[in-house]
């Protein structure tokens, strides 16, 4: 029996769209919709897309006039992010909620000072603003200011230590450790000495008091009044008062403020006795006994040691985000992070370690685009390009070698408690087995590098690896012409670099800029770090500043002006305190290298470089 007919109701056109009404009849009577070139079109004349339209009036579409709510926190990355309130990708001074206060926790001599110092310079090195302001340095301050037998004229400014200078030519740079004179000249004579830090001494615990929240107050004029976007507070903030004292007194004055507490410990005892060793060279036990100075510091550590609460419940009942590192690296712990700052911070904390070992950069052997002054490209190495990279294999393969025998000796000679007058500090990881090191060799993948690197391919005692993220820049349409072209021919772009290469990207496609060198070789950096092998860097110019420009410390105009010539190789050597820096120039007669005494960093004297 077949299904019975469906039957449609009818219905009336006045109550009903009349598009739907014409649909519904059209089922019911079996007629067909209007083919779409019947249906009738707006002419060009009346079209709303044949009009110039005027651009947008700037409104709040929300419910609420102002806007109430906190702006959204997404990533900021200079050179790869860009708004209208941030037309540079850097964070904005709008967007407060997205500006960070780091907050140190733990005892002395657990690292927190070499911790702060690396990451502001990873965090400036990537273009975001940011200083430590450190309580401990506003103690000494204040000591000397008030002393009647030292000078007034106290140092207030830390220079950072990890470089060899913070400016090209011996510019001056912006301070990267605050902190000023005192503000309350009728406080009592700060004392240096362990019963300062005695939580029984009530005077001084309510001066300690009274100098970490002026600290802070410094740091919060930097980030809310100051531009900038992170701030970081140096001290032990060892006590849950002291912390629940300094996340109220942040909300109070800028509830839209995130905080991180970062929280150094130190279960190693060969670490903590080279960071207690390290101490005896610091501005409060410089140039006395090292022997009285350490057993006083211990005092020191014994005293805060009676109060310490270390970082973990309450926090975490609190909703207040942390990171805790052990052993500077060995391990580590975080809870509830919120903000691409943080995470970004949790993952290069990750990468930190303290062994002992050597990173090399230079730029490739000369070209036949170098030759010929063309930029880009991906050209052969000439015939002296093929003699340095030979010469640069016999140089770095001595210089293994001096190395280890260096390591050994200082190993050999080390002792504890030090000896007076005994100032260098020993390597946590004084027992690694030195001899097990590889050395890697990390060149581009450009001809030009990999073909400087042959000899150590060769050889099966070198690891070589060819990296796409250390290609030099991508010059765009520019590629293969020399810097004379450029200006002749295309002269608007070339005084638009020439006025501000940094932030200048390239015209065509691929073209970059040395933001953009910077954000592809974050990861880099992290890996550099992590890594305790030897390494060699075989790169390029643009390549080559941008990593020297986050070990050098250097200021962000700096780092595209920096003398990169070929024939040079510098060497760094991460130390518990910084780094040590050489540099040594290709003698190409003598077919070795020469090392430049007192190197600091130059600006290029190349007017196109």
């Amino acid at each position: 029996m077949p299904p019975p007919a469906l039957s449609f109701p009818s219905f009336d056109p006045s109550t009903n769209p009349s598009s739907l009404a014409n649909a519904l009849r059209a089922i019911n009577d079996d007629r067909h919709i209007p083919a779409p070139s019947a249906v009738r079109r707006p002419s060009a004349d009346n079209s709303p897309y044949t009009k110039s339209l005027s651009p947008p009036i700037r409104q709040n579409s929300g419910s609420a006039t102002p806007r109430v709510r906190p702006h959204a926190t997404t990533l900021s990355i200079p050179g790869m992010t860009r708004s209208l309130v941030s037309p540079d990708g850097r964070i904005a001074d709008r967007d407060v909620a997205a500006k960070l206060v780091i907050v140190m926790v733990g005892l002395p001599a657990r690292g927190k000072s070499y911790i702060t110092k690396k990451l502001r310079r990873y965090l400036a090195w990537q273009q975001h603003n940011t200083k430590i302001f450190n309580v401990g340095n506003r103690r000494r301050t204040q000591a000397n200011v008030l002393s009647p037998t030292k000078p007034t004229a106290a140092k207030l400014v830390d220079t950072p230590t990890e470089s060899g200078a913070s400016t090209l030519n011996g510019g001056q740079s912006d301070s990267h450790t605050v902190n000023h004179s005192p503000s309350t000249p009728e406080n009592p004579l700060v004392d240096h000495s362990a019963k300062f830090f005695d939580p029984k001494n009530s005077e001084a615990f309510k001066l300690r008091e009274e100098m970490a929240i002026d600290t802070l107050d410094e740091l919060l004029d930097y980030l809310l009044c100051g531009g900038g976007s992170v701030g970081i507070l140096d001290a032990t903030n060892s006590t849950i008062e002291r912390r629940q004292h300094v996340f109220d007194h942040i909300k109070a004055r800028e509830p839209k403020l995130g905080i991180l507490f970062i929280e150094s410990v130190c279960k190693n005892p060969e670490l903590l006795e080279a960071n207690m060793r390290l101490k005896l060279s610091g501005p409060d036990y410089k140039d006395k006994d090292p022997v009285k100075s350490l057993a006083d510091f211990r005092e020191r550590v014994k005293a805060y040691e009676s109060a310490y609460v270390p970082l973990g419940d309450y926090e975490e009942d609190h909703a207040m985000q942390y990171i805790k590192m052990i052993d500077v690296g060995k391990k580590i712990t975080h809870f509830g992070l919120e903000g691409f700052l943080s995470t970004g911070i949790a993952t290069y904390l990750s990468s930190f370690n303290l062994s002992p070992r050597q990173i090399w950069i230079t730029r490739h052997g000369q070209s036949i685009d170098n030759h010929f002054g063309k930029i880009g490209g991906d050209s052969e190495l000439t015939d002296r390009g093929h003699v340095y990279s030979h010469v640069l294999y016999n140089f770095i393969t001595k210089k293994r070698k001096e190395w280890l025998i260096d390591q050994k000796n200082k190993i050999a000679q080390s002792s504890f408690p030090p000896l007076p007058g005994d100032k260098s500090p020993p390597y946590p990881e004084i027992n690694e087995e030195l001899d097990g090191k590889n050395t890697c060799v990390w060149t581009s993948m450009l001809t030009r590098s990999i073909e400087t690197a042959q000899h150590f391919e060769a050889d099966e005692d070198y690891d070589v690896k060819h990296w796409e993220m250390l290609n030099e820049l991508n010059a765009g349409k520019f590629e293969g012409l020399t810097y004379d072209e450029i200006a002749r021919d295309h002269n608007d772009e070339y005084v638009r670099r020439q006025m501000d290469k940094l932030h200048y990207v390239y015209p065509g496609v691929g073209g970059e800029g040395y933001l953009q060198v910077i954000s592809r070789l974050r990861d880099m950096v992290r890996e550099i770090e992590r890594i305790k092998d030897h390494l060699l860097i075989i790169g390029h110019r643009s390549v080559c500043r941008v990593l020297m420009a986050y070990f050098m410390d250097l200021t962000r105009d700096d780092i595209a002006d920096l003398d990169m010539p070929l024939g040079v190789v510098y060497a760094i050597e991460p130390k518990p305190y910084g780094i040590e820096f050489h540099a040594y120039k290709y003698n190409e007669a003598e077919g070795w290298f020469d090392e430049i005494p007192d190197y600091k960093p130059q600006k290029t004297v190349d007017r196109h470089a």
